[in-house]
């Protein structure tokens, strides 16, 4: 790799040396993205925002050490997910941590109630009030598996991705994201179920 740009096309160079017109750059590239991670992890505007700010002087005071051995986006996405998970340990110290293990099906958990959705309208499954019960649903997830899904399922990052934001073998990205999908067609199975049977 180019020793003076990154996998993203801004100038690594100017990044090492402060150049705040570069960052700038990255900010305006960045900005909803990693707001839309936040939000997703902590369903909350403003604590958001101050995880979103948070990754952000983080990221201008650390670009010296930052290599360019991965991009951009991930090395940010990195920053935001530990800003995240560390916010809601503070908040609620007895939750799991992210770096609990989960390398095999071993002993994976399957829904106890599930309906099948599959024959409902498009419209309804897209409804506000269905996307709020998938929101509530997602919040729900313990933090080490909604962070996986947030990352793949709503953020479009590849498992080698996830993998790296996480920190995390490919397995185990794979097997949080499978129970992660698990626990929430379990948790969103009554809501559906109603509704198909609204709609036979």
């Amino acid at each position: 790799m180019n020793n003076k740009e990154t996998s993203d096309n801004f100038s690594l160079a100017a990044l090492h040396a402060g150049d705040r017109t570069e960052f700038a750059r990255v900010v305006d590239t960045y900005y909803e993205m990693i707001y839309r991670l936040a939000i997703r992890m902590l369903s909350n505007p403003q604590d958001a925002e101050d995880i979103l700010q948070e990754t952000f002087i983080k990221a201008y005071r650390n670009f010296k050490k930052f290599d360019g051995r991965s991009s951009v986006s991930t090395w940010l996405y990195r920053i935001a997910t530990n800003e995240a998970l560390m916010f809601l340990r503070r908040q609620h110290p007895d939750i799991t941590s992210i770096d609990n293990s989960y390398e095999n099906d071993d002993g994976l958990e399957k829904p106890t109630y599930i309906v099948d959705w599959c024959c409902l309208p498009e419209d309804e499954l897209m409804s506000a009030e269905a996307q709020a019960r998938l929101d509530e649903a997602v919040e729900s997830l313990p933090p080490n598996l909604r962070v996986v899904f947030v990352l793949r399922d709503i953020q479009g990052l590849s498992t080698r991705e996830t993998a790296e934001v996480l920190n995390l073998t490919e397995v185990a990205v794979k097997t949080r994201l499978s129970r992660s999908r698990f626990k929430l067609r379990e948790l969103l199975s009554k809501y559906f179920g109603e509704k198909a049977v609204e709609e036979s």
